[in-house]
């Protein structure tokens, strides 16, 4: 290969010429500033394979850091396998394989409501859920490595103390009024003016979406939502007795708006449900503009939207993007959200912002549950009265978004070259289109004997869909027993693809 060196214009990249000397500012974010800022050149060709990057020398003339922040931000490059070191010589962009594979189709599904049933398999996936033997490709919760145990278990330690009695009594209906509080402050970060008298607790985000829908249907209404959809709110949908018909969407930008507007001109839909960050599972952030439209719309025919933004904090770019709720001025959006992504997938610590329906929810958490786990919620609420969840935020979305440079890389390394991958905006997934003939359920069961546990692209459909699809979670620890089971598993696809063509 011949090398290149490339100009690069570091105006761009400007810094503060201060930033370090800051007490507030952690030297970390620094160097992730810079690795990112020099990932968005590599990504959009600015920067392109075998070209020669400054100096580390040069990277601290130009951008006024020291020599420890310019290597750390090359070796998290190298470790995305974004660049890589040539003895006596310098760093070069690596061969990366980000545009090698085509991206999934825009889903096409009928718009009709066809509901199948799926839970045998969903039960088949929870059963390992627990054993430590299986390597969980299907599990979209981050690994307990990347979580801060000790700092949460002192939290709860604090919980006992402050709380009264230990927190062995009931709290209010609403929820834990320190944790309401902070999850109020903190929806700032997506333009939310709120206070916590809007927001209500629960057990989880999937216990706050079952709020919602059992707020605003009853049985045998017809709810909008994505395709592929999350399986747990199919499944929730099925056991409220509730119809669903599945939108058309796009990987990259979400659901096709004008069918939207289509199905609530044409049916009686009583309410929709979309993840519209980071989502579950095609990993797709959709555009301010366009949940702009959508909120429009629902507003207009006067049906509530159930927002899912269980992994909005987990985002790769820059900023955190806005919700759909934050666009919605007639009270229409009942944001849900959790800690379970981001702290504690076992605290079930969850909320809803529920607008115009919060008399509903109100009661209908006082029926069913009357209160939720104080202990647990009191504990978030101590985390969270620092600094402490940003920083380990930080922290989390770093590793995932590494997480998913070198899973993607892996993946094109070991995997048919005609398979189509989806590009995550932030979260745990990856969306595998498969050749069409491909079972991805039988590829499930030969996976599982090898202690490989995916999820089926069927899982995600109520219709007869996806079977050539499946969702890989890149929330795992990576290490030498992940890398070699990602292998082996692009071995068992290959396998299949080699008895098609015989």
């Amino acid at each position: 290969m011949q090398y290149r060196y490339r100009n690069i214009n570091f105006d761009q990249y400007r810094l503060d010429e201060n930033m370090e000397k800051r007490t507030n500012q952690k030297k970390e974010v620094i160097y992730l500033k810079i690795a990112n800022l020099l990932e968005k050149q590599i990504l959009n060709n600015v920067l392109r394979v075998g070209d020669k990057l400054p100096s580390i020398r040069v990277i601290c003339e130009k951008l006024g850091v020291s020599m420890s922040t310019a290597q750390a931000a090359y070796w998290e490059l190298e470790r995305r396998k974004l660049i890589f070191s040539k003895p006596k010589s310098g760093y070069y962009v690596n061969n990366w394989n980000r545009n090698r594979h085509k991206l999934p189709d825009t889903s096409k599904p009928n718009l009709e409501t066809i509901n199948e049933q799926k839970s045998d398999l969903l039960i088949n996936i929870y059963d390992t859920i627990a054993d430590k033997n299986i390597v969980q490709f299907s599990l979209g919760i981050p690994s307990p490595d990347h979580l801060p145990i000790a700092k949460l278990n002192k939290s709860v330690v604090r919980a006992t103390r402050e709380l009264q009695n230990s927190g062995i009594e009931y709290e209010s209906i609403e929820g834990n009024n320190l944790l309401r509080r902070h999850i109020a402050q903190w929806a700032i970060n997506y333009n939310l003016n709120i206070n916590e008298n809007d927001v209500i607790t629960t057990a989880g985000c999937i216990n706050a979406v079952a709020y919602c829908l059992m707020a605003v249907t009853n049985s045998g209404d017809i709810v909008a939502v994505e395709s592929p959809a999350y399986y747990g709110i199919l499944q929730l949908c099925q056991s409220l007795g509730l119809k669903v018909l599945e939108l058309p969407t796009n990987p990259t930008t979400g659901i096709e708006v004008e069918a939207l507007e289509m199905v609530l001109n044409n049916y009686k839909i009583k309410a929709c449900i979309l993840i519209s960050n980071m989502n579950n599972p095609l990993g797709y952030s959709m555009p301010g503009e366009k949940k702009k439209a959508v909120v429009e719309l629902i507003t207009k025919h006067n049906v509530p939207l159930i927002e899912d933004d269980i992994y909005g904090e987990l985002y790769f770019e820059s900023s955190r993007p806005d919700t759909c709720k934050s666009y919605d001025t007639e009270g229409m959006v009942m944001l849900c959200n959790s800690f379970s992504k981001t702290l504690a997938p076992g605290y079930r610590v969850g909320w809803i912002i529920p607008g115009k329906f919060r008399e509903q929810i109100v009661k209908l958490k006082s029926i069913n549950t009357i209160s939720v786990t104080s202990l647990t919620h009191q504990a978030i609420a101590d985390f969270l009265d620092s600094e402490r969840y940003e920083n380990h935020l930080r922290k989390l979305r770093n590793i995932l978004h590494t997480n998913s440079l070198v899973f993607r890389e892996t993946i094109s390394e070991n995997f048919p070259a005609d398979i189509k991958i989806s590009q995550p905006k932030g979260g745990f997934f990856l969306w595998l289109e498969l050749h069409k003939d491909i079972d991805t359920l039988k590829i499930y069961h030969e996976a599982i004997k090898h202690n490989i546990s995916i999820t089926p692209g069927k899982m995600f459909t109520l219709q007869n869909q996806f079977s050539n699809c499946m969702r890989l979670s890149f929330g795992l620890n990576w290490s030498e027993r992940t890398e070699k089971s990602l292998i082996l598993l692009g071995k068992i696809i290959t396998k299949q693809y080699n008895r098609l063509k015989n």
